[in-house]
């Protein structure tokens, strides 16, 4: 799946605007455009930027095949000056964005694009498709995660997700995410994630009895025995059979598995049976349609657990299936090299757009380090960190607040510069330390899953009176 040229994964409209701008003598005119969105999924406080990776490897095998266009080519409605352009088509511009893991906020850009209008047009699509997709995966493993409360998490949704890709890359997500390890091989092996796994209720039924099943098992991995106990009855034989096994094959480190019935009842039964004939150090493992809310309360009825199995809620993000990430138009640049402020207009105030080329900035107290707040401004403003600053909400005006002792980071780092790679993308591992570290320096309120509090993303002054001005033009 990785040999295949994604080039042609753009939305139809993408290649008609191109050949459009390209008979308009307008393909080389510089365009910004913001990749941003403008709900977090299941009402939380934040989401959890990733998919760079992937777009990073699309973005340096972006071509054109002959079979492309040719395609094309019989569609009978594009110039054929422009297919022939499209032989040599190459990414030239400027991409900026935020590190995968980090903690991301509504309406602010965590993506810019600064390219010859066709180019940005051109990867409109696969961008919000990898971002979209990833950021989505991530924000719900970094949820289940933390429901856990430091329990190890398992992704286990590989069967459940929306074909292939979705399965490898949603692995990739949910490790970024907070999860520990996944059951997809695939997505193991590549992305050198810990793998995890051990039996299905079939391997039991395959054997004349449970503890047949079980003894086997322990034989031929006694530094892997997870017994999964659930097949027949968990109290009756399930637990005294996986006790049985585990004696005669003299094994100490082991787990069980739980994949149906009541949780919480079960577990505080099966911890009891487990410690009472000395396997106080076997593990319990649960599975069976869990998200952040089950496993979160029943942690609360104090069920006896130790790492969990997640899958279809996880991978498909069942409870919020769509992240929402929108691409706009931020700005253009006349033929002197003047950046022209362009904004989108709605009645609906949170659709509308931030003009212009911009900096993002997260503000961190120096005291403690938290995050007070994400400002942003236009990309030629100057930011003075020694001086108090003065936050108000772009849409309550009246709310103010002046920050003093703080530490401004620029949170969108060059990607492509001229369409060449300046970015070394960290190993998987490292982003995943990197969001853990970052959510950490978020106030528990806005980390709560229920009513968080609203972390703000504040507009400089310059940045809202430019925004004003356009807004008051365009009415």
């Amino acid at each position: 799946m990785d040999k295949r040229n994604l080039t042609l994964l753009c939305d139809f409209y993408e290649i008609t605007m191109a050949n459009g701008y390209f008979l308009c003598g307008k393909q080389n005119q510089i365009a910004y455009f913001d990749v941003f969105f403008r709900d977090i999924p299941d009402g939380g406080g934040f989401a959890i930027a990733a998919g760079l990776g992937q777009i990073v490897d699309y973005i340096k095998n972006l071509r054109f095949g002959e079979s492309d266009i040719e395609y094309l080519r019989s569609m009978n409605i594009f110039n054929d000056e422009f297919l022939e352009y499209l032989r040599d088509f190459r990414f030239s511009g400027d991409i900026y964005a935020v590190p995968e893991g980090t903690p991301i906020f509504p309406r602010e850009p965590v993506i810019t694009v600064k390219a010859p209008v066709m180019e940005a047009q051109f990867i409109e699509t696969f961008i919000l498709t990898a971002f979209n997709h990833q950021s989505l995966i991530a924000t719900k493993a970094n949820r289940i995660a933390r429901a856990a409360d430091g329990r190890a998490v398992s992704e286990f949704g590989a069967r459940r997700a929306q074909g292939a890709d979705a399965a490898l890359l949603g692995a990739r997500a949910a490790y970024i995410g907070g999860v520990n390890s996944t059951s997809c091989t695939l997505s193991a092996k590549d992305y050198d994630i810990p793998a995890s796994g051990t039996m299905a209720h079939s391997w039991v039924q395959m054997f004349d009895s449970e503890y047949e099943a079980f003894k086997t098992y322990c034989e031929l991995y006694p530094d892997n025995a997870t017994l999964l106990i659930d097949t027949y009855n968990v109290i009756k034989s399930g637990v005294p059979n996986a006790i049985k096994a585990f004696r005669e094959c003299g094994i100490e480190k082991c787990a069980v598995r739980i994949d149906s019935g009541d949780i919480a009842y079960l577990t505080k039964k099966v911890r009891k049976m487990l410690d009472d004939a000395g396997l106080p150090n076997c593990k319990i493992v649960v599975s069976n349609s869990l998200d952040e809310k089950i496993i979160a309360d029943i942690l609360r009825q104090g069920a006896k657990i130790d790492a969990f199995g997640v899958g279809e809620r996880l991978i498909t993000a069942k409870s919020h299936p769509v992240f929402g990430g929108v691409y706009k138009l931020a700005a253009i640049e006349d033929e002197n090299g003047n950046i022209i402020p362009k904004i989108k207009i709605s009645e609906n105030h949170e659709k509308i757009t931030n003009p212009h080329f911009k900096k993002l900035y997260r503000l961190f107290r120096k005291s403690d380090g938290r995050a007070i707040a994400d400002y942003i401004t236009l990309y030629n403003e100057d930011l003075d960190k020694n001086a108090p600053l003065e936050l108000f909400d772009p849409i309550f005006t009246w709310k103010h607040q002046t920050v003093t002792d703080f530490e401004a980071v620029e949170l969108m780092k060059p990607i492509f510069i001229g369409g060449e790679l300046v970015y070394e993308t960290p190993k998987l591992s490292e982003i995943r330390a990197y969001c853990e570290a970052q959510v950490a320096t978020l106030w528990e309120e806005v980390r709560r899953f229920e009513n968080p509090h609203r972390y703000y993303v504040d507009l400089s002054k310059q940045l809202w009176d430019l925004k004003q001005s356009l807004l008051a033009h365009n009415f």
